[in-house]
């Protein structure tokens, strides 16, 4: 059975949620999912076949407090993330400007330096457009999981 971790970088609980709406989408797929709320460096080396975080963006463009010490960690360790693929779904508010999915869009640059590899698009959801964040993510999630299983296939 293949495995999802989901990392969830949140402040008001808005991106917790997104992961809590989709997981059932994974398990219906016949993935075995995990949700990490505290997620750690550690998250990011268990032999999860893929990875998903849901990161909202706070203040000007930051992270959330739970996800701070996880990109400190990733940016002091600097470990090779060659194996992790993963998808990326920011929460933002384009009312913000320049630092909409601020949060996000960083992790995601982040990540890359460290040779991860992203699976399709980052999904950016903007509070000013969708009042309920995985009315946006669903769909988005559902088109992701078809594509990985064709790649697989």
């Amino acid at each position: 059975m293949p495995t999802l971790t989901i990392l969830v970088g949140t402040m008001y609980g808005g991106a917790l949620d997104v992961a809590e709406q989709v997981k059932p989408l994974f398990e219906q797929a016949g993935y075995k999912v995990d949700i990490s709320e505290q997620p750690t460096i550690n998250d990011l080396t268990h032999s999860a076949d893929l990875t998903l975080f849901c990161v909202s963006t706070t203040g000007s463009g930051d992270f959330p407090g739970n996800f701070v010490s996880f990109v400190r960690g990733l940016q002091e360790k600097s470990p090779s993330l060659a194996s992790l693929r993963y998808g990326l779904i920011a929460l933002g508010d384009s009312s913000y400007g320049e630092t909409f999915c601020g949060a996000g869009r960083a992790l995601d640059a982040l990540l890359e330096e460290h040779g991860a590899t992203r699976l399709g698009d980052r999904l950016e959801v903007d509070a000013m457009e969708t009042f309920m964040a995985d009315d946006a993510a669903v769909p988005w999630v559902e088109e992701w999981i078809v594509a990985q299983q064709l790649k697989v296939a």
